[in-house]
């Protein structure tokens, strides 16, 4: 059991969407094309959308399952641990584990929403994105005020119903943003947009204090080297994607615009941190007076393009802050079980850092998750240690969390 004053605040976690959550929320009409589940002929229930059998896999409802019994196969709900998908057990699994707070991303919509960004009928793929944040804020988070810090999803075709959605949710109490770590990936604009897709998105987010919350795959794609590799190289490299998103968005000019945004990197680990800013500083010090010289993208450097193609510079190429500056007063790394990261906490800076137990995937640390904390941080000192544990994450998102249960 744990103790009472180390309690952990995860800032990723993931939540098996219950049978019940769009065919509750959605009209009759949408009940035959939204997600509901149907049985397949080896009895495991999946989901079915539009068209499409989707299936939830056991390497996401891992929790409470031995190492050598992880499968990527379809499971049922009769198979998982009852903390996947129920918010009471969820708790309960929580107070063993000492988890005081959890963040929770999506299963069903995938870590960003994609699925819903990939249907053909926008119009039901907005009511579903809909009833999945109403779940999570009326159902999931209200079942036991304070221990959860709910994330929203968005409809990521429309940023002007984006902006509605984050306006809608926020005035219910939601606290952050599930957003891709490369929306080009999806087939939408990046970033970088010249024309400013993203801008009402991110001043909608800065003006409602929810961060932007990144988790890795959240592209739909993972790094990779020979297309013959095993798939665990895959999880191996995973971190990759959140250092290309680190560059994209310290590079970009966001928080130029918009300093009061913050990104968060989901389950990415820390220990790369240190070289990439080291890197990045590096990079500006010694590149930056050519660079600006005219704004040129990748593709007019390999074009051979110059100074002839001088335009007005946007604001990503003043450079008056060093990219670890801007990293640290809007950017934070978080980690499930990092022995190296934590080494070189100092080098990140301790204040943008939080912890994750990723219940109830095959990485969580859970029913250990307070025991391992203790361990990696046992160098720190008390004040760096909350911080990391639960402070960051009260500051981050904006959030209070319940007083400490009394558990048995």
């Amino acid at each position: 059991m744990a103790a009472m004053n180390d309690w952990l605040i995860s800032v990723d976690d993931h939540v098996i969407e219950p049978g019940h959550l769009w065919t509750s929320r959605l009209s009759a009409a949408d009940q035959e094309a939204g997600p509901h589940l149907v049985e397949m002929e080896d009895g495991v229930k999946s989901w079915k959308y539009e068209d499409k059998i989707m299936h939830t896999r056991g390497l996401w409802a891992a929790a409470g399952k031995k190492r050598e019994d992880f499968s990527p196969k379809p499971i049922s709900y009769e198979d998982m641990r009852e903390g996947c998908y129920e918010p009471h057990a969820r708790v309960a699994d929580m107070n063993e584990d000492g988890v005081l707070a959890s963040l929770c991303f999506p299963s069903f919509p995938r870590f960003c929403g994609q699925t819903f960004l990939e249907a053909r009928d926008k119009d039901l793929a907005l009511r579903c994105v809909r009833a999945w944040n109403d779940f999570i804020l009326d159902e999931w988070s209200a079942a036991a005020p304070g221990r959860f810090i709910p994330m929203i999803i968005l409809p990521l075709w429309d940023p002007i119903l984006a902006v509605a959605e984050i306006e809608r949710t926020s005035a219910k109490g939601a606290k952050a943003i599930a957003f891709s770590e490369n929306p080009a990936k999806l087939g939408l604009p990046s970033i970088h947009s010249a024309a400013g897709y993203w801008n009402p998105v991110f001043a909608a987010a800065e003006q409602a204090k929810m961060p932007i919350c990144t988790h890795i795959g959240s592209s739909s794609s993972m790094p990779s080297t020979s297309a013959d590799a095993p798939t665990v190289q895959h999880t191996a490299t995973a971190s990759v994607n959140l250092m290309l998103c680190t560059a994209d968005w310290i590079f970009s000019g966001m928080f130029d615009r918009y300093p009061g945004l913050k990104l968060v990197l989901s389950e990415g680990g820390i220990g790369w941190i240190p070289y990439i800013l080291d890197r990045f500083d590096d990079v500006v010090e010694k590149q930056k007076y050519w660079a600006a010289k005219a704004h040129l993208t990748r593709e007019d450097v390999i074009a051979g393009k110059g100074e002839e193609a001088g335009v007005e510079l946007p604001a990503h190429w003043d450079y008056s802050r060093l990219p670890s500056e801007i990293f640290r007063s809007n950017i934070y790394g978080c980690f499930i079980d990092e022995k190296f990261g934590v080494k070189v906490i100092d080098e990140i800076g301790v204040d943008n850092v939080m912890i994750e137990t990723d219940y109830p995937h095959t990485d969580s640390t859970w029913p250990n998750s307070q025991a391992i904390a203790a361990e990696r941080l046992k160098n720190l000192s008390q004040e760096e240690r909350f911080k990391v544990i639960q402070g960051n994450a009260m500051r981050v998102f904006n959030f209070t969390p319940a007083a400490v249960p009394t558990v048995d």
